[in-house]
Formats: structure tokens, C-alpha cells, sequence
């Protein structure tokens, strides 16, 4: 689950006259941060290989025929949906609230830096190592499991992208309502359940009864899994590929919405 994040002030953040710059410099002293917290690091690694052979071990005693699943393309394509939950959405929780709490965002709002730079900067290094993990998995995938080089790169890398802005806005909306760290490993459960349960990572939504099946289709996370999987192994075409995108989009639009209302930068005490 969600570990600590390191306290204290960040490192330095340069001043510079463009975006790219700003969002370099911020970038680089959210991964110091992150690289000094080896615990979230290791958990952010491990967590999904975890995953992938446990669910790996379950699904072979799961009924998948009708479904268009195997085992394999279940357990890794459900391997990346937990690197988004685990190393994007969880950790970024704690990692605004951190922040926040040490008065990094509010001194940094001083500075040039807008405030979408501000979030999108210390959002950087997890979205990297996300996008490093999933493509480590899909390489594993073709090179271990039998399965197929992406059949669609182009709707693999737009689902991916997408997931990780969509993660990365419901994880500042979801400190929001965090007070501590500590309860980051609380505040995020929900979805964390919801998404394992009903969005497609592991489980083929398919195999619900039809009014359920139906309700999972509108989840948070269900759109871009789709997407990621029909990227990577095929399968869904037109309508269902166009609706996946559309409840994606629905939900980051959501999101940015609810980050750009609520959000906050002062400390909650």
C-alpha cells in the first residue's frame, strides 16, 4: 500500500524563464526526493511483479472462455494497471500531501512557476516510472509469455499517457480530503479496491452479472485499461474503443475540474 514520504524542505528548484525549464527543475527535485525514500521505490517496483504471479496462479482456476482473455494477458495487462495505482496514484497522494504539509507548494506558488507546472512538475518522476515499468512489462510479456508485440503501439501509448494524467489528477484530488500522510494509505483504498474489483485489471468485467457489468464500464480506471489492452493484445474496435476513450476523458476532465476547485496548498491544521 501507500508508504511515507520523505519530510522536509526540497531541494532547491532553480529558477527558469520557460515551461520546460520549470518543469525540469521541478522534476529533478521531486525525483531526489523520491530516490531518498527507497521503501516506496522498492514498493513501487515489487508491488506489480507481486501481482502479476499471484493473480497469474488465480486466474489459471478462473473460467475466462467467452471472455477473449488468457491467463497470461490478464495477470501482465493487470500488472500495468497496478503500476498506475501503485506508482502514480497511491504514491502521489502522499506525495502532494507531503508537500503540502511541509510548505514546499505554497513557497514554490511564490516563484514563476504556474500552478498546473507545480503539480504536473512533482508528478514527473512517478509518471516516468510508471511508463518504464509498463513498457518492462509488455517487453516480458512477448519475450516469456507467448504473447504479441502491441498490435496497435499508437492506442497503447495514448491509453498509457492517458492513464497516468487521469491517476495523477484523482490522486491530487484525493488529498484533498488527506490530512497525513499517514492516512494516505486510508484515503486511497477506495478506488484501490474499486479498480482491482471492477475495472478490468484482472478480472474481465464480462463475468458480471449484466447490470453490474454495465455499472464497471463507467468506472474511473475502466476506459483506459481498455484502451491499454486493445493497444497491446486487440480485441474491442469502434464503438467500444470510442466509448473507452470518452469515459477516460469524462473522468480527467472531472479531475482537473475538482483539482482546480478544491485543491489544497496550505497546510491542514
Amino acid at each position: 500500500m501507500t508508504t511515507s514520504v520523505p519530510t522536509g524542505p526540497a531541494p532547491a528548484v532553480r529558477t527558469a524563464t520557460t515551461v520546460r525549464g520549470r518543469l525540469t527543475a521541478l522534476g529533478r527535485a521531486e525525483l531526489t526526493l523520491l530516490a531518498r525514500n527507497r521503501t516506496a521505490v522498492v514498493v513501487a517496483l515489487l508491488v506489480p511483479i507481486a501481482m502479476i504471479m499471484a493473480m497469474r496462479s488465480t486466474l489459471g482456476q478462473v473460467d475466462l472462455g467467452g471472455t477473449g482473455w488468457t491467463v497470461a494477458g490478464a495477470a501482465l495487462t493487470g500488472g500495468i494497471g497496478t503500476v498506475l495505482i501503485q506508482a502514480v496514484y497511491m504514491n502521489m497522494v502522499a506525495a502532494y500531501v507531503a508537500r503540502r504539509e511541509d510548505l514546499v507548494l505554497k513557497r514554490l506558488r511564490t516563484g514563476e512557476a504556474s500552478d498546473g507546472e507545480i503539480l504536473t512538475g512533482t508528478a514527473l518522476p512517478s509518471a516516468a516510472l510508471a511508463l518504464t515499468q509498463s513498457a518492462l512489462i509488455i517487453l516480458t510479456g512477448a519475450a516469456f509469455f507467448g504473447l504479441p508485440a502491441p498490435r496497435r503501439p499508437e492506442l497503447l501509448l495514448a491509453g498509457l499517457l492517458l492513464a497516468v494524467v487521469l491517476s495523477t489528477a484523482l490522486a491530487a484530488t484525493t488529498s484533498v480530503v488527506t490530512r497525513t500522510v499517514q492516512t494516505a494509505q486510508l484515503t486511497t483504498l477506495p478506488l484501490f479496491l474499486i479498480s482491482m474489483m471492477g475495472s478490468g485489471l484482472f478480472i474481465p468485467p464480462a463475468i458480471f452479472p449484466e447490470p453490474l457489468a454495465s455499472a464497471c464500464e463507467f468506472l474511473p480506471l475502466t476506459g483506459v485499461m481498455t484502451l491499454v489492452r486493445s493497444g497491446w493484445l486487440g480485441a474491442p474496435e469502434g464503438a467500444d474503443l470510442l466509448g473507452a476513450a470518452l469515459t477516460g476523458l469524462v473522468w480527467t476532465a472531472l479531475a482537473v475540474f475538482a483539482v482546480q476547485r478544491w485543491f489544497r496548498w496550505d497546510p491542514r491544521r
